[in-house]
């Protein structure tokens, strides 16, 4: 195989992170996270649920770019309304994207600036508190940069680890924030403080470069890994079966 580009090491850590779930919905908001979501399904996480994305659970794999593989092969049913019922049971892990991140894992994606005048309206609060609360998150930045790793969020959409604190134990006990993924490095809250730990960088990435691009301390505890490289079988996954038409590159630009 061909030299492996920063857009598979990302999938790789995409895919990571459904690592040990089981039996549980996957649902991903970008090309990388859904490349992963699959990628671990056909490796190391067969019984990961993902839907059609309208109302049927699938035994098969779509893939994410180039032709169809084919009639879908469904398993079971997933209307919209029964979606709740794995949410808010802590049977689904999402990876959602951020436009700002901070620390403890806050997130925004409503509105940059006040929220009673907003310099730039952003696509709302969906369904991020609720996420964040009743089931696994993780996050994915294509962009690593201030703007988004900053000091203090404009706006909570996403409730971290420090809000959370705040809230009855049975209101959080599905709560976890499990990684952030960006296209430095990866990232988790495996501290006492429940602060953003430098996990992994991503090769060709350094901790200088990470740290310069983030607005707040991250902790970070030498030697810090680097995050490891697809395998021969999952490289052939990614360039043939999940994404032969080669959209991650497009999410992820090399250097």
């Amino acid at each position: 195989m061909s030299e492996v580009r920063r857009a598979e090491v990302c999938a790789v850590a995409a895919a990571e992170l459904f690592r040990g779930d089981g039996e549980i919905l996957a649902s991903c908001f970008g090309t990388v996270p859904a490349v992963g979501a699959r990628l671990a399904r056909l490796t190391f996480a067969p019984e990961l649920l993902m839907t059609d994305g309208i109302a049927m659970l699938r035994a098969d794999v779509s893939p994410v770019s180039g032709p169809a593989s084919g009639e879908a092969v469904v398993e079971g049913w997933l209307p919209f309304r029964r979606v709740f019922d794995l949410l808010w049971s802590g049977r689904r892990h999402v990876v959602m994207m951020a436009s700002q991140i901070d620390r403890y894992g806050n997130q925004n994606i409503a509105c940059i600036g006040p929220h009673e005048k907003p310099v730039v309206q952003l696509i709302g609060m969906r369904g991020a508190p609720g996420n964040t609360i009743h089931h696994p998150t993780s996050y994915w930045i294509p962009n690593h940069s201030r703007k988004v790793f900053v000091e203090k969020v404009d706006l909570v959409s996403g409730v971290g680890y420090d809000r959370a604190a705040s809230l009855p134990e049975r209101s959080r006990r599905f709560h976890e924030i499990r990684r952030v993924i960006s296209n430095l490095g990866v990232f988790d809250f495996e501290t006492p403080e429940r602060r953003m730990r430098l996990s992994s960088v991503h090769p060709g990435v350094s901790v200088e470069e990470v740290r310069d691009a983030t607005g707040f301390d991250l902790v970070v505890e030498e030697p810090v890994p680097e995050t490891r490289l697809p395998t021969a079988h999952e490289l052939r996954l990614i360039r043939e079966v999940l994404d032969p038409e080669g959209l991650l590159l497009r999410e992820v630009p090399e250097g």
